[in-house]
C-alpha cells in the first residue's frame, strides 16, 4: 500500500490561550485544544461530573428490580461475556451487588465458551444458569441480541435484566429487542443517555449506582436522617473503578468526556495502590509498574492477559482472577493468563503468516500491492476462531481496509470476526449483505469498527463478493486514504522525561487520540534489530536522538519527516528518552506535511 498521508491536527490557539489562562501547561492546553477542549471545566474528571444513572434509560427500572431480590434473598446469576469487558463487567455486578448486601451464596455467574456456546445469551447458557438455582439473571456486555435466550428464561419464570451496550438486532430493517423485564442500554431505541460509548462495563457500573440510589431510598443504609443505626454504612462503589477503567480501555470504546472521566478515576486509584489483588497481579506479571499506571497498559498488557482465556482457554480464569481477594490466588492465576497469551502470540504469529500470504497473492492476481479490494475476507482452515480479531485488526491496519478473518468453529460453520476503518460501519454493512442475501449470514452482531457473522462454508465466496460490493458503494477514495494525524512540531524544550510523564498521565484513547509529533530529521545511522525493527540514530534540532521504527524493516532515506510519539526506555534501572515512531513521508516528495482541510 502506498505511504500514508501525513496531516497537522487542526489548532485551535484561542481554546488553547483559555485553558492556559486556567493553568493547564501550554503543550497539554495544545493538545487539549486540537481535540476539541474548549475550557478547563472540561477536564474536570472528579466523579461528581459523572453523567447522572437516572439518565441511562432503565437503569432506575433496574434498581428497582435488584433492590426487590436482595430484599427478597432471590438468587442471582451474572451472564457474562468472553472477553476483557465482558470479565471486568461481571466481576464489578459481583463485587458491587456483595458490596450493597447480597449474600455470598446468592450470587453466581455463567461465561460462554466461544468454541462450545458462541456468543451472548443463548438458551443453552440460560440453562448452565438454572443449574446454579438462579431465579433472576442479570446479563453485562451481552443480552442485546439474545432474542431467544430471553424468552426462555422468562418461561422457566426467571426475571431477566439486560446490561449491554451493543447495537440492537435488526429484523427486516426493524430494531428488535428481547422481552426482558429491563433493558439497560445507551444505544436502545430512546435511550437519550449523553454518552452513547460506555462500555459494558461502564452500564453495569451505573446500575449498581443506580441501585445503591434506590437502597439509600429504601432507608437500607444508616443515616443520621433516619436513625437506623443497626443499618450498615453506604458503600463506595468507586472502589471497583480500577476494573472499570480496564474494561472500558480494553473495549476500544470512544473516550468521550464520560469515559475519560472513568478511565481517569480508575487510573488515580490504581497509582495511590488501591486496586483489586487480580489487577495487582495482572500488572506484576505484564511486568508492569502500577504507580505509573497509564491507559497503555491496559490496552497492551493487562486487557490481553484476560482476553487470551476467551480466546484460548475459559474465560473463567480471567473472571476468577479479578474476583479473588487472595493475592497469592491472584497471582497464581495472573501467571496462568500469562501464560496463555504467549501461546495466543504463537498462534497469532502462525495465523498472521498465512493470512499475509493469501493477502500476497490476492494483491498480485490484481495487478499490485496499490490495488488492494475495497474490503478483506480472509479464511484459512487452520484458523483459530479465537484469534480471528486479532488477526483481522493487524491486516486492517496493514491494508487500510475493512476486513474480515474466519476461521471454522467446532459447528462446522465459519466463524468471522471484522475490523473496520473510519467511516465504514461495519454492522451496518453486514445487515446490509443478509438483507442482499438471505440465509448466508446464520447471525452477526457488532458496532461501526467490529463486528462478528457466523456462514457456512459454502457461503464463503458469496460473502466475499458481497462484502466488497457493500464497500465498493460505501467507500470513496477519500476515506480509502490512509492518513495520520500529527500534533506538529515539538519544541526542543519538551525533549524530556518530565514530558513522558506528563503526557502518560492523561488519558487518551479512540476520539480523543494520544499525541503524535512530526519533525523534520536527518537520519544518522540505521539498522535492524529482531530482524524485523528499524533502530535509528537521529539528528534532530542539532541534537541526535534514538529512535525505532517497530515492524520495519525497509531503510529510510538521509532526510525524512517522522511521526513520532516520546517514550522512555528503561534498561538496567536507567532511563533514556526514545522516540517511537509511527510513519514517515519523505522530503523530496513531500516538502512538509499537508495541512489537514
Amino acid at each position: 500500500m502506498n505511504s500514508p498521508t501525513l496531516m497537522l491536527r487542526p489548532h485551535a490557539p484561542r481554546s488553547a490561550w483559555a485553558l492556559e489562562q486556567a493553568g493547564v501547561p501550554p503543550l497539554l492546553a495544545r493538545l487539549f485544544a486540537a481535540r476539541g477542549v474548549r475550557s478547563a471545566d472540561e477536564l474536570d474528571d472528579g466523579l461528581a461530573r459523572l453523567l447522572p444513572p437516572a439518565d441511562l434509560l432503565g437503569a432506575t427500572q433496574a434498581a428497582r428490580l435488584l433492590a426487590d431480590a436482595l430484599r427478597d434473598g432471590l438468587r442471582l446469576c451474572v451472564v457474562a461475556d468472553y472477553d476483557c469487558d465482558g470479565a471486568t463487567a461481571c466481576a464489578v455486578a459481583l463485587r458491587g451487588l456483595a458490596l450493597l448486601g447480597a449474600a455470598p451464596d446468592r450470587l453466581g455467574y455463567v461465561v460462554p465458551d466461544r468454541a462450545v456456546h458462541g456468543y451472548g445469551l443463548t438458551p443453552t447458557i440460560v440453562d448452565l444458569a438454572l443449574a446454579q438455582g438462579a431465579q433472576v439473571l442479570l446479563t453485562v456486555d451481552n443480552g442485546i441480541a439474545g432474542i431467544a435466550g430471553v424468552a426462555h428464561a422468562r418461561a422457566q419464570g426467571m426475571a431477566v435484566v439486560v446490561t449491554d451496550h451493543h447495537l440492537s438486532a435488526q429484523v427486516d430493517g426493524e430494531t428488535v429487542l428481547p422481552d426482558a423485564n429491563v433493558i439497560v442500554n445507551p444505544n436502545q431505541p430512546g435511550c437519550g443517555f449523553a454518552s452513547k460509548h460506555l462500555a459494558g462495563v461502564g452500564v453495569i457500573f451505573y446500575v449498581l449506582m443506580a441501585l445503591r440510589s434506590e437502597l439509600r431510598a429504601r432507608g437500607v443504609f444508616a443515616d443520621a436522617s433516619n436513625g437506623n443505626g443497626a443499618a450498615p454504612a453506604q458503600p463506595k462503589l468507586d472502589a471497583l473503578l480500577d476494573l472499570v477503567a480496564l474494561g472500558t480501555v480494553a473495549d476500544v470504546v470512544r473516550l468521550d468526556a464520560n469515559n475519560r472521566r472513568l478511565v481517569a478515576q480508575g487510573l488515580k486509584r490504581i497509582r495511590a495502590g488501591r486496586m483489586q489483588p487480580g489487577v495487582a497481579a495482572l500488572f506484576a506479571a505484564s511486568r508492569r509498574e502500577p504507580s505509573r499506571a497509564a491507559g497503555f497498559d491496559f490496552g497492551f498488557a493487562l486487557g490481553p492477559r484476560i482476553n487470551a482465556a476467551g480466546r484460548l482457554s475459559d474465560m473463567t480464569l480471567g473472571i476468577e482472577c479479578l474476583l479473588t481477594d487472595d493475592p497469592a490466588r491472584a497471582a497464581q492465576l495472573a501467571q496462568q493468563l500469562d501464560h496463555i497469551n504467549g501461546r495466543r502470540r504463537e498462534v497469532e504469529a502462525g495465523m498472521r503468516e498465512q493470512a499475509e500470504a493469501l493477502l500476497g497473492v490476492l494483491l498480485q492476481q490484481l495487478s499490485g500491492p496499490d490495488a488492494a479490494p475495497p474490503a478483506l475476507a480472509i479464511y484459512g482452515r487452520d484458523f483459530h476462531e479465537g484469534v480471528v480479531g486479532i488477526v483481522a485488526s493487524r491486516l486492517k491496519e496493514q491494508v487500510h481496509r475493512p476486513t474480515f478473518v474466519f476461521a471454522r468453529g467446532q459447528d462446522g460453520l465459519l466463524k468471522g470476526s471484522g475490523r473496520s476503518i473510519e467511516g465504514f460501519h461495519l454492522r451496518d454493512a453486514l445487515d446490509l449483505v443478509s438483507k442482499r442475501h438471505p440465509g448466508v449470514l446464520k447471525k452477526f452482531g457488532g458496532h461501526a469498527m467490529a463486528a462478528g457473522c457466523t456462514l457456512a462454508e459454502a457461503d464463503f465466496a458469496t460473502f466475499d463478493a458481497a462484502f466488497q460490493q457493500v464497500a465498493r458503494e460505501g467507500l470513496d477514495a477519500a476515506t480509502l486514504a490512509r492518513r495520520v494525524l500529527s500534533d506538529g512540531p515539538l519544541g526542543i524544550e519538551h525533549f524530556n522525561i518530565d514530558t513522558v510523564q506528563a503526557l502518560n498521565a492523561q488519558v487518551w484513547g479512540p476520539s480523543f487520540e494520544a499525541p503524535l509529533f512530526s519533525d523534520e530529521v536527518e537520519v544518522v545511522s540505521q539498522r535492524l534489530v529482531g530482524e524485523k525493527h528499524l533502530k535509528l540514530v537521529l539528528k534532530h534540532a542539532g541534537t541526535l536522538r534514538d529512535a525505532i521504527w517497530f515492524g520495519r524493516i525497509e531503510p529510510l532515506p538521509e532526510r525524512v519527516i517522522l511521526v513520532y510519539r516520546l517514550s522512555v526506555d528503561e534498561y538496567n534501572g536507567r532511563q533514556r528518552l526514545q522516540m517511537i515512531v509511527e510513519a514517515a513521508q519523505d522530503i523530496a516528495a513531500h516538502p512538509t506535511p499537508c495541512p489537514s482541510h
